[in-house]
């Protein structure tokens, strides 16, 4: 497994190559398991993180910037391990972030970081996932951030988001859709609701993280093994299914796919790399069911999860999950309104991946901290056009 400090000298390095590249005016990066699973001893990894991102030459022309880290990670009852950094431009003028408790927007200055517990701090609103949302009542780090922001009399929300993961690889196969397809379906429209209720004054959003997203199992393996024969291996003690696997029927009933807890070992990889595995788009389904709350702009980049750790492998998968598109931006479609202007505008809009050949951990970043990877540019005004990476 690459270490901490190599891990982020490569994602920093492809991050400030795609600054270089787009050169955005407001950038807005979001963060999951913020400083690894392995939280507490890694916040000295964060610090550094921040304080590199901060103070870097590539970041010079960013003179304001807001971080928010959530690193209290001895209150079980509020904890997310989110982290939301937002850059702003020395030539972008008038921008405002808006007070949630005074419900009022106040003008941006200065460089802030806020940490540790970020219940108090009145310029974003977080949430933990409530305890009957997380699957087998495990109370993990699952939940959202969100910060509302005005340019140019342009107001819109950015939301941080972490969803809930497939526990299991045998029981996401046993229905289609899976069982936590469902989990992942309620606490996304749990977020909707609360960044659209009437608290405050309706905004267009875009909410962007780690979604969680996966494949339909059960449809993938049966395309992908639709010629195979299954064998199922059972527990001694329990007779509970703990192995699935697919042989072809002939070509000496050669291993196609096996099939466990946490494996997911497929014989060939370049089903899901080839075209940038858009063969397999008909079975990221997960987002119908919202289809006519958000809109994503196409994809075109292979499936972001699960990377392997190893340094030298920067394009290989993990044989842990199935390959997913876990990682996305979703808006509103008043927010699709801002960055496509015109059918022209869908060309000029960046939706894609950082660091697609080296080792950025098993989301092309993680480990210390995971990050998300994907770019685009937002249209704020009718007069000006800012520009935007996320």
């Amino acid at each position: 497994m690459i270490e901490p400090e190599n891990l982020q000298k490569n994602w920093l390095r492809e991050f400030y190559q795609v600054v270089h590249t787009h050169k955005p005016h407001f950038m807005a990066l979001h963060c999951q398991e913020f400083g690894g699973k392995n939280y507490e001893a890694s916040m000295s990894h964060v610090d550094k993180f921040v304080k590199e991102l901060l103070s870097s030459d590539a970041m010079k022309d960013y003179n304001r910037a807001r971080v928010y880290l959530d690193e209290n990670y001895k209150s079980q009852e509020h904890f997310t391990a989110l982290g939301s950094f937002y850059f702003l431009h020395e030539s972008l003028k008038n921008i405002y972030q808006f007070d949630f408790k005074a419900k009022k927007y106040k003008k941006v200055t200065g460089k802030e970081i806020y940490s540790d517990t970020l219940e108090s701090t009145p310029m974003l609103e977080k949430e933990k996932f409530p305890q009957d949302y997380f699957p087998e009542c495990k109370w993990s780090r699952k939940g959202f951030i969100r910060t509302r922001w005005c340019i140019t009399d342009c107001a819109f929300d950015l939301v941080n988001i972490h969803l809930f993961h497939d526990a299991s690889n045998l029981i996401a196969w046993e229905t289609s859709p899976s069982v936590y397809s469902g989990i992942r379906h309620k606490a996304l429209g749990y977020v909707l609701e609360r960044i659209i209720d009437q608290r405050f004054e309706k905004v267009s959003y875009f909410v962007f993280g780690d979604f969680n997203f996966r494949l339909d199992a059960k449809a993938v393996v049966e395309t992908l093994c639709a010629k195979a024969t299954m064998q199922t291996i059972r527990a001694a003690d329990t007779n509970e299914v703990v192995k699935l696997i697919f042989r072809e029927s002939d070509n000496d009933r050669k291993v196609m796919l096996q099939l466990e807890k946490k494996l997911f070992d497929y014989f060939n990889q370049d089903v899901f790399r080839d075209n940038n595995g858009t063969a397999l788009l008909e079975f990221d389904r997960e987002l119908s069911v919202f289809k006519d709350r958000l809109y994503e702009l196409d994809i075109s980049f292979p499936p972001s999860y699960p990377y392997s750790e190893d340094s030298s492998q920067g394009k290989q998968y993990m044989n842990t999950r199935c390959p997913a598109w876990c990682d996305r931006i979703l808006m509103s479609h008043s927010a699709k309104e801002l960055i496509l202007k015109s059918e022209n505008d869908e060309k000029i809009v960046i939706y894609d991946h950082i660091g697609p050949n080296v080792c950025m951990g098993d989301h092309k970043e993680k480990d210390a901290y995971e990050m998300r990877r994907f770019s685009v540019k937002l249209h704020c005004s009718k007069e000006r056009k800012e520009r935007a990476v996320y």
